[in-house]
């Protein structure tokens, strides 16, 4: 909790947003980051999601808000998040990669800072658009998008001393990495389903014998 309130670590985090690549060279060889805020920044990411899928203008959103639920998109933010690292600690641990996984943790949660003010504030804006102007909405989501992707670019790149190609390439291969583990998890699960529902059997089969 005193990563979390320590004035040093919010200080370098807004650095960071407007030095990215020098944010993320002290993150990684000075330990100035701090995983709790990145884990944060993470959730209030999802909160912001959320809150712009449920009060976003028709103007420029259809999203049905009953099907908005907040706990559970929280949730699959901040698993998305974990699988994301995970599958990026995986790859680079066999392409010499220099991050250890609290500095992938800190570069892609670091990274969203971007992108909480962005949903904030096209959710403000779209509640005063009207029709055909939805190209505000759309300029201010593409420059929140595109700056977070820069700046998880650029966290990766500095905390693994990568070139950009090879940056480039390990992202598209954490994307597979990503998928390989939803599918083993996915595989697991039936299968601890299955041996369950055999156990089950058999014991409700053993119940009516007796």
């Amino acid at each position: 909790m005193k990563e979390l309130f320590s004035k040093e670590k919010w200080s370098h985090l807004f650095y960071t947003v407007s030095h990215p690549s020098d944010g993320y060279y002290w993150i990684r060889h000075k330990e100035k980051g701090s995983v709790a805020i990145a884990f944060l920044l993470v959730f209030v990411f999802g909160l912001c999601f959320s809150m712009n899928r449920l009060y976003a203008s028709f103007v420029v959103s259809d999203v049905n808000v009953r099907s908005v639920n907040l706990l559970p998109e929280i949730a699959g933010v901040l698993m998305m998040y974990i699988l994301l690292s995970v599958g990026n600690w995986s790859i680079t641990c066999l392409m010499d990669g220099e991050g250890r996984f609290k500095d992938i943790l800190i570069a892609v949660g670091y990274a969203m800072l971007p992108m909480i003010v962005t949903y904030i504030l096209a959710t403000i804006v779209s509640q005063f658009v009207a029709e055909n102007e939805e190209a505000f909405y759309t300029i201010i989501m593409f420059i929140g998008i595109a700056y977070t992707l820069i700046m998880m670019l650029t966290g990766i790149m500095q905390v693994h001393n990568y070139t950009l190609g090879k940056t480039l390439l390990t992202l598209l291969l954490t994307i597979v990495a990503v998928l390989i583990i939803i599918f083993l998890v996915l595989l697991i699960t039936n299968f601890i389903g299955q041996v369950v529902a055999f156990l089950e059997s058999i014991y409700t089969e053993l119940i009516f014998r007796m």
